[in-house]
């Protein structure tokens, strides 16, 4: 007995029973090894930066990261490494949603694993801590006392390399500083100032913008000019070329009133600035600006004015300042601030300002554009527009028959309708 065969299934069509895959929404984030002023102010001023709260900020989270590196003996390379990632977090976040130090110690734990001279968070937390104190009351890493702050400096590494886009390129410009003083000839003295120049270079926002060989001849040239010798060195016939170092004229004289300019409003909060008078400073701002204008340079390269015609939706709105009776607010809006270690990187002002999706961070900038440029085409909605007529009939007027003789009343009691209606008669 032949057995029972069963009936054949419908065929399907191919688009049924092989969906299109679409790739999973995401969001590229370049890292970004060097920005320019403009952007560092919209930055700022798209977080609500004041101004004075953030040199504020920026001076004493850099010094709190130079006295913990003495006190814990790291090589220079890791002080620099910090604070270029202390610049970067906080052009990101805003001030009230971290503690300066707490932010400070998560660029120097960073940087500690960056550069290979591994501390742990507790040993920064305690070498700061026993700063402050006298030897009799020093405590030990293992301390209790360094549990919460610890855990709140972890939080916050994780907010560090994010806002540095996972970029771990970092640059030490004392290596050019010290081939650059041998090509050019300089003392011994004028090499030992522009050292601890750079050293003060970066408590700016210049470490971000220039190069080492940039910044190496702003050290050399404000040296020279201070100290009142060799000028003709670095700026001579025979000096060394900026052209072959890869840099121009418009930028060393960026970086060189970067530095006059911190020295000249925050003279003791620098290395060099105690050394001389503030009227040298003064001086020198004042020829570098003639020079800017006899050479037709402007203050800061690369920068562009927004066009003031039409309406662009990409320009940053600025907020208002935060000031000390300010209450403070959080990304959901209510009065609970949360500590880095809870919070999510995507969750309020604290995130990168990604609002769905996977955050993806990438190196190479023309990589991610051809990425962007493949999933766009599964996301891209197209509209088609067309014209249809269609026929409505007329609506008739309404005619009441009630109103047909006019409204108006008569002198003598009549209606204009040939009606009557009660008047009281005078008498």
């Amino acid at each position: 007995m032949a057995p029972a065969t069963r009936p054949a299934a419908p065929a399907t069509p191919a688009s049924e029973s092989a969906p299109t895959k679409v790739p999973h929404p995401n969001v590229i984030q370049v890292a970004k090894p060097y920005v320019f002023q403009q952007q560092l102010q919209s930055q700022l001023v798209a977080i609500g930066t004041n101004p004075t709260r953030e040199d504020y900020f920026r001076l004493n989270g850099v010094q709190w990261i130079s006295d913990v590196r003495i006190a814990l003996q790291l090589p220079l390379r890791t002080f620099c490494t910090a604070c270029v990632y202390y610049h970067k977090f906080r052009l990101v976040h805003k001030d009230i949603d971290y503690q300066f130090h707490e932010a400070a110690a998560a660029a120097l734990l960073t940087a500690c694993k960056i550069e290979d001279t591994l501390k742990k968070s507790r040993e920064i937390l305690c070498a700061a801590y026993n700063m402050k104190v006298g030897p009799a009351e020093h405590l030990s890493p293992d301390d209790n006392t360094f549990a919460g702050p610890s855990g709140a400096v972890l939080g916050l590494e994780r907010l560090m390399l994010e806002a540095s886009g996972f970029d771990f390129r970092v640059r030490f410009p004392h290596k050019h500083l010290v081939k650059l003083a041998k090509a050019s000839k300089v003392d011994d003295d004028v090499s030992k100032v522009a050292y601890k120049m750079m050293i003060d270079l970066y408590r700016t926002f210049a470490p971000l913008k220039h190069s080492c060989a940039t910044m190496s001849f702003a050290c050399i040239e404000l040296a020279t000019v201070l100290l009142g010798k060799q000028t003709s060195n670095i700026r001579g016939p025979n000096a060394p070329s900026p052209r072959k170092w890869h840099t121009s004229r418009g930028q060393i004289m960026e970086a060189i009133l970067d530095l006059v300019e911190h020295y000249t409003h925050f003279q003791k909060s620098s290395i060099v600035g105690p050394a001389f008078p503030i009227n040298q400073f003064i001086d020198t701002r004042i020829k570098m600006n003639q020079e800017l204008d006899a050479e037709s340079l402007t203050r800061y390269t690369e920068h562009h004015e927004a066009p003031k015609n039409g309406i662009r939706s990409n320009i940053k709105t600025p907020k208002t300042p935060i000031t000390p009776a300010s209450p403070p607010i959080n990304g959901n809006g209510n009065g609970n601030v949360g500590t880095p270690d809870t919070l999510s990187p995507g969750s309020g002002p604290k995130g990168i300002g990604i609002t769905q999706g996977t955050v993806r961070f990438m190196l190479d900038g023309e990589k991610a554009k051809k990425e962007r440029e493949t999933v766009a085409e599964y996301y891209r909605v197209e509209w088609e527009e067309y014209e249809v007529e269609v026929e409505e009939p007329v609506r008739q007027e309404r005619r009441d028959d009630h109103h047909r003789g006019g409204g108006r009343h008569m002198g003598n009691g009549r209606d204009g309708g040939g009606g009557f209606y009660n008047k009281r008669v005078r008498r």
